[in-house]
């Protein structure tokens, strides 16, 4: 039966099932395919911690949200308008992100008495009043899925893996989407390995989409038309493996290798898989033992003359805090990056947040303080990681850069650079026995000379203990200790001649300035665009460079007469701004382990404005 189709600007969808279901994949797949249809686009994986929650469990509830359009889309979305439900645990912890009117599909051969009770739930939210301002659809995903493999002799568990792909197959045909991206990628990664799973898989990938166009339930069809980006080769990226690229582009431009100390920490993780996928480019990762052992194995590497970095996240942060200041002291190039996540301690190891700002700062014994810089997005970890390592090389200091769980597992286009266009790194090694000195300094960024170990004539003390300025000898005098703290304090205050003056968006002046760092400026821009739209006289400034500030910043601030920073932390950028510009600066945190959403930054610009929400 034929179904009209109807043109969407955008559409949200949220699939949610049990951490066994393959939701993770399933949302990687349908954005996979998005992205090959042109479709701008933004997700959010959101998982549990535990390894393996008990299935059926509003703890073991695993969800993947992906907003795709044909126009820009710089957020995976403040509500979905359609939620796949594998079970009534992902049903219940999800429902209240659904938009009014939304649509549910729902798997209800898992809406039994057994998951009722799982879930904390008296009754069938099916069969109640509770759904009825969405438009629900019940479908028999798991008998489907058993039917359509029946002849394999497959076990019933493998069976019930499976369904995720009968739900995936449905969304193809509900948005008008081809098989061909999810169908290569089957073939792929079971073919040559198991051809009687890849067959399986098929099939049910398929018997989902056919059980759309065959059923007389759906009415209608939708579909999304490519969006209009900038001419270029585009791949779809997740934050992670997109710090992991700019990491080795900065190497190559550097001519250096590259060297990755790190232990495994969730939401970092990923970084170090991708980069150990690269040895062909000069690459070297090392799983060390643990978080100290990792940064003092890059501070080492850095040493020997190669591009020293460490990933972690913010507890890993705290375990590396000596040895950065171990860095700092010896002024070698580190970068670090931390992909920040909720905390404190433990806290929540796979939501994100923006709480590690005051710790990459200030986080330090004595007077420590080095260069910190912030990803914008999922594609921007690229641009952000090869600017960390970029300053880092230039300035002979360790660089912090932060992004979070959202920018690092999220997803979005990314416009592959021309290795050309990017930023020169010239590198610069001594050599001269009759003119080093350890300590001795760049006249414009105060940066020592960079000595690899082994040169005939250059051999100088190294080690935690203060340096006399010029020989780098252990000293304790207090004049030197004095001037040492401040000609570091100096080297990195010196930086802000290099990197951009700060940009606006909207007027240069006005009654309030929207000012963020992070992941939250995909959010905070379209909350700002909104409330323009409307007439109200604001503007948004995002800060990449937090460490030191732009020199242009507090000119910007002085012309607004109020200024609103929102954050995923109890208030962190706004110490900093407060402190410096002296700007009673308004704050607005929330702090739930998500990004934060537009509506509710648009509601506080009302608030502060005086002006009604149209």
């Amino acid at each position: 039966m034929e179904r009209p189709i109807k043109t969407l600007d955008d559409v949200t969808i949220r699939f949610a099932g049990d951490s066994g279901d393959g939701m993770q994949l399933t949302g990687t797949q349908f954005t996979n395919t998005a992205a090959v249809l042109g479709n701008d686009l933004s997700t959010l994986p959101d998982y549990p911690a535990e390894i393996r929650a008990p299935a059926g469990t509003t703890y073991g509830v695993s969800g993947f949200q992906v907003r795709f359009g044909s126009r820009d889309i710089l957020t995976p979305g403040d509500s979905c308008d359609v939620l796949v439900a594998m079970n009534p645990a992902a049903l219940v912890t999800n429902v209240k992100i659904l938009r009014e009117g939304g649509t549910i599909i729902v798997n209800e051969d898992s809406f039994t008495d057994k998951n009722f009770k799982l879930a904390n739930i008296t009754s069938n939210p099916l069969d109640d009043d509770s759904l009825n301002r969405f438009q629900v659809y019940r479908i028999p995903i798991s008998k489907m899925t058993a039917s359509a493999i029946a002849d394999m002799n497959l076990s019933p568990k493998f069976v019930e893996k499976s369904k995720n792909f009968f739900a995936l197959g449905l969304m193809y045909w509900m948005y008008n989407r081809p098989l061909d991206v999810s169908v290569k990628f089957i073939e792929e990664k079971f073919g040559e390995k198991d051809a009687k799973v890849a067959e399986a898989n098929l099939r049910v990938l398929k018997a989902g989409y056919n059980y759309g166009d065959t059923v007389e339930i759906f009415t209608t069809r939708y579909e999304v038309k490519p969006a209009k980006l900038p001419p270029g080769k585009y791949r779809n990226i997740m934050g992670n493996v997109a710090t992991a690229l700019g990491l080795v582009a900065a190497a190559k431009k550097a001519g250096l290798e590259l060297f990755l100390g790190s232990y495994p920490i969730t939401p970092a993780s990923d970084i170090l898989h991708e980069l150990s996928k690269l040895k062909n480019f000069d690459v070297k990762t090392f799983q060390a033992e643990d978080e100290i052992a990792a940064i003092c194995s890059a501070i080492g590497a850095s040493y020997a003359g190669a591009l020293g970095v460490t990933t972690t996240s913010g507890p890993g942060m705290a375990l590396k805090t000596e040895a950065i200041g171990l860095a700092i002291i010896l002024e070698l190039p580190l970068v670090i990056v931390n992909v920040q996540r909720g905390g404190p301690s433990t806290g929540l190891p796979t939501k994100t947040e923006q709480a590690d700002l005051l710790q990459a700062v200030v986080g330090r014994n004595g007077e420590a303080p080095l260069c910190v810089l912030a990803a914008s997005s999922p594609a921007d970890c690229f641009d952000a990681a090869y600017e960390a390592a970029r300053l880092a090389i230039k300035y002979m200091t360790p660089v912090i850069c932060l992004t979070d769980g959202y920018l690092g597992n999220g997803a979005e286009p990314w416009k592959v650079p021309n290795v050309n266009d990017l930023a020169e790194i010239p590198v610069t090694f001594a050599k001269d026995p009759e003119t080093f000195q350890p300590y001795a300094r760049d006249e414009k960024t105060l940066a020592r000379p960079w000595a690899i170990p082994g040169t005939p004539g250059l051999t100088h003390r190294i080690g935690g203990l203060e340096k006399q300025h010029i020989t780098g000898n252990i000293c304790y005098e207090p004049d030197n200790h004095d001037f040492m703290i401040k000609l570091r304090a100096e080297k990195i205050e010196r930086i802000v001649d290099d990197i951009p003056l700060q940009t606006i968006e909207g007027a240069p002046e006005g009654d309030l300035l929207v000012v963020s760092w992070g992941g939250t400026y995909g959010t905070i821009k379209v909350a700002v665009s909104e409330a323009r739209e409307k007439g109200l006289s604001v503007s948004h400034a995002h800060v990449r460079y937090l460490n030191p500030f732009p020199k242009n910043l507090g000119e910007i601030l002085y012309k607004f007469k109020a200024v609103l920073i929102p954050e995923i932390n109890n208030g962190q950028l706004i110490k900093l701004i407060r402190a410096k510009y002296l700007v009673p600066a308004i704050g607005f945190n929330v702090i739930k382990g998500l990004p934060l959403r537009s509506e509710e930054v648009e509601e506080k610009i009302y608030e502060i404005l005086g002006a009604n929400h149209v």
